[in-house]
């Protein structure tokens, strides 16, 4: 029912537990950046042009007769034309896109504990009266 503890005069000291908390810091987990390398297909379209070579024809008239007089009558002749064309070419680079990495931040919460505690209670005996002096 309690301890009696006299300090040299007639009073009892009354005492109880009470709960503290504090915190501490410890390892909770790792997290960790790792880069690798897959391999996906892109497409890229790329318009091109070609030359072809066509035949035209064209009668002699008032405004080409000049023109068409004014080699050999008969002869043999060749005329060569070079065609052009476009190519698609590839090429692959290496561009940076992003930069990546890890931070941690608090956030903030809270635990909730429920422990028992002790407490001593002091309760007088005896012929007392009600308002706590002997009658």
């Amino acid at each position: 029912a309690g301890r009696a503890d006299f300090t040299g005069d007639d009073a009892m000291t009354r005492s109880e537990e009470r709960l503290t908390a504090r915190t501490e810091t410890r390892e909770s987990g790792r997290a960790r950046l790792r880069k690798y390398v897959v391999t996906e297909e892109q497409q890229v379209t790329v318009p091109v042009t070609h030359e072809e070579v066509r035949v035209e024809r064209e009668p002699i008239t008032d405004e080409n007769r000049e023109a068409a007089l004014r080699g050999p009558e008969i002869s043999e002749a060749e005329h060569e034309v070079t065609l052009h064309e476009q190519r698609a070419v590839v090429e692959k680079e290496t561009v940076p896109v992003e930069r990546v990495r890890l931070t941690t931040e608090e956030v903030q919460g809270e635990e909730t504990f429920t422990e028992q505690v002790r407490k001593e209670r002091i309760e007088a005996e005896g012929d007392i009266g009600e308002d706590g002096r002997t009658p």
